[in-house]
């Protein structure tokens, strides 16, 4: 894999992940979402107002831009699973910004993924 390809792909997976974290906080601000058959256009419109959530949409945005652009450089194959890197950053980052707990278990199973990502990034010679 190239250093531009790879370049594109780490920052699609960054920018997605930091699109989870923005999308976290503003569900953080917001409290808990309720859509009913009767009004379901105003909680979305208000969401649409909430800056973190515009700032997470924002970053799947330009995270859609420059994985396509990765993908037009390495099979999808070794691409998607890439994705799984998100998982490291996001547990990292929740524990950090929002004081989630991350057991053991969830970093052994973290550590499981980095190692199955290494070793698909490898075959792609």
């Amino acid at each position: 894999m190239s250093l531009a390809a790879f370049a594109f792909l780490l920052t699609g997976v960054l920018l997605n992940a930091a699109a989870q974290l923005f999308l976290k906080a503003g569900t953080n601000a917001t409290g808990v979402i309720t859509l009913t058959a009767d009004d379901w256009l105003g909680p979305l419109l208000r969401l649409a107002t909430v800056p973190p959530i515009v700032a997470g949409i924002a970053c799947y945005a330009v995270s859609v831009v420059v994985w396509i652009l990765g993908l037009s450089r390495v099979p999808v194959s070794v691409a998607y699973p890439l994705l799984s890197l998100g998982y490291v950053v996001n547990a990292v980052a929740a524990q950090i910004l929002f004081g989630e707990a991350v057991t053991l278990q969830r970093w052994i199973g973290i550590g499981f993924i980095v190692l199955g990502v290494w070793l698909v990034a490898r075959s792609a010679g």
